[in-house]
């Protein structure tokens, strides 16, 4: 039988789906299906439809995209404290898989276009899991509310597919799981694997993570796939809560490491 989840603090609103990824088959779920703030979890649908058009050759890695005056945002990135004014197409996904760069991610969106990315979501059949907006400093009240949204169980659907190639096609899938294996932030589910934040491309303690992670004030999210020995699982875990009611960063991390202790257990059994 399947041990329970940890406990989940209360005062925060969960969604969290722990899949097989070579099954899909649900094995731990905590309400999957509530629809929660995912912060730069949305990122992932920029990459996606980056790597498609670079895959069907509409989009040339090596084009220059400039970072104009309304890309400008701060908090998560490299590229704003940089010299460099251009990137390639392809240096600025490594850069939004490798620190969740906010610059890179509206210099993407700006080229690609907010439209093409919610067709894209749709496409892959997600109805409550999408970007609603570039990443911006401040939110203005005709802003969206957050920068995207979604649901353990569609996220972590997205990971089961991704990691059997079945994301649009196998480039695709390929290329975007190479970009989330550069991922530094190990704070949330990963921490629990004790992985180096810094050099986990490949294997690591016969542990191979690719995921991304989502922080905002009131938010953390982490959703991933993570192999092992014996197993190979797909997860999204999501928290989310009022930070004006008090900070529950501290017991939301802990939990998420929980979390994670009960999935690298899963790893190294076959049962």
């Amino acid at each position: 039988m399947t041990p329970a989840l940890p406990a989940l603090p209360a005062g925060v609103s969960w969604s969290v789906c722990l899949r097989d990824a070579r099954t899909g088959e649900v094995i731990a779920a905590h309400q999957p299906d509530a629809v929660v703030s995912t912060a730069s979890v949305g990122k992932l649908f920029v990459l996606i439809e980056a790597a498609r058009r670079f895959a069907s050759g509409e989009l040339d890695p090596a084009e220059q995209l400039s970072r104009d005056r309304e890309d400008q945002v701060a908090d998560s990135g490299l590229w704003q404290v940089l010299r460099q004014p251009e990137l390639s197409a392809e240096d600025a996904c490594w850069l939004v898989g490798a620190v969740s760069d906010n610059l890179a991610t509206n210099a993407l969106l700006r080229r690609l276009g907010l439209e093409s990315v919610t067709a894209l979501t749709k496409t892959l059949g997600f109805t409550d899991s999408r970007l609603l907006d570039r990443v911006r400093d401040q939110r203005a009240p005709d802003d969206p509310p957050a920068l995207s949204v979604g649901t353990a169980a569609e996220l972590a659907d997205l990971m089961v597919r991704m990691s059997r190639a079945e994301v649009l096609a196998a480039p695709v899938s390929e290329q975007v799981l190479g970009w989330l294996r550069v991922n530094t932030d190990l704070s949330m589910v990963a921490s629990a694997f004790g992985l180096d934040p810094l050099a986990h491309r490949e294997a690591d303690r016969s542990v191979r993570l690719a995921n991304k992670t989502g922080t905002d004030a009131g938010v953390r999210a982490d959703v991933g796939v993570v192999g092992g020995p014996d197993a190979a699982i797909a997860y999204a875990v999501l928290a989310q809560w009022d930070p004006d009611g008090g900070d529950r960063r501290d017991d939301v991390l802990s939990a998420m490491a929980a979390i994670g202790q009960w999935v690298s257990g899963r790893l190294r059994r076959a049962d």
